[in-house]
């Protein structure tokens, strides 16, 4: 017999809805950077692909179909994607989309999305990825300037890690009450630990995991899926 929608108490419903985020996030995290410049956490053997890994997510999510299909449909509206590389998190999160769902890719360089654009349009869902080839603070600057605050469901921070502080304090504008920031490489190969005078990316990183870690305009996750992915849900 089906399960009545109503049956399933929300703190279930929220709390599968956010694990099921948690883990396309991670996954696509993942996936993103299966390149030679791959970096991973050393020492953690389930963080890597594996058929133990592999049996961990087989047998770690259950979830009702209803609320597999709010997972799917949660972040159903406006994204960010702030470094797109060959587009292959664009394309996923586009193929989810209603048809008029809207995806903000940034990034500095296209030659790397020229790699995945053909698939886009190959997919269908080209119309729904707004390619921007511009500094990423200039879009997102751009978007709040556009009357656009409080209005996107979902943002992706992986671009250069130096600009991460401000990468997040405009997505956060830019996020609605509940939306979700997925910030990428939290890590760093394990350089936040000890972050060196000489090295600006991982001390960048390592100050917004502290600042993270006491700001209550979040609630936030840390994944210890590839190199770190946190999630902050804005309350």
């Amino acid at each position: 017999s089906k399960m009545p929608l109503l049956s399933v108490p929300k703190e279930v419903a929220v709390g599968t809805a956010m694990l099921g985020v948690a883990f396309v996030t991670g996954m696509l995290a993942g996936k993103r950077r299966a390149l030679p410049h791959t970096r991973s956490l050393e020492g953690c053997a389930l963080l890597k692909n594996s058929p133990l890994r592999q049996y961990l997510l087989d047998h770690s999510l259950r979830e009702h179909p209803i609320l597999k299909k709010l997972r799917q449909v949660m972040l159903m509206s406006l994204v960010i994607f702030l470094g797109v590389f060959t587009g292959y998190n664009a394309l996923n999160m586009a193929l989810v989309l209603p048809d008029n769902g809207r995806v903000i890719a940034c990034d500095i360089n296209e030659d790397y999305a020229k790699i995945g654009r053909p698939l886009w349009k190959e997919a269908g869902v080209e119309h729904k990825i707004d390619l921007r080839i511009k500094p990423a603070i200039q879009t997102l600057d751009e978007l709040l300037a556009s009357g656009e605050a409080e209005t996107f469901d979902f943002a992706f921070i992986d671009a250069d890690k130096e600009s991460y502080n401000e990468y997040y304090e405009k997505c956060l504008r830019l996020i609605k009450k509940g939306g979700i920031i997925a910030i990428d490489n939290v890590f760093w190969n394990g350089k936040v630990l000890k972050p060196r005078k000489d090295d600006l990316a991982a001390q960048s990183i390592h100050h917004l995991n502290e600042k993270l870690l006491r700001d209550a305009r979040v609630n936030i996750s840390m994944l210890p899926v590839g190199d770190g992915v946190t999630l902050a849900f804005k309350l």
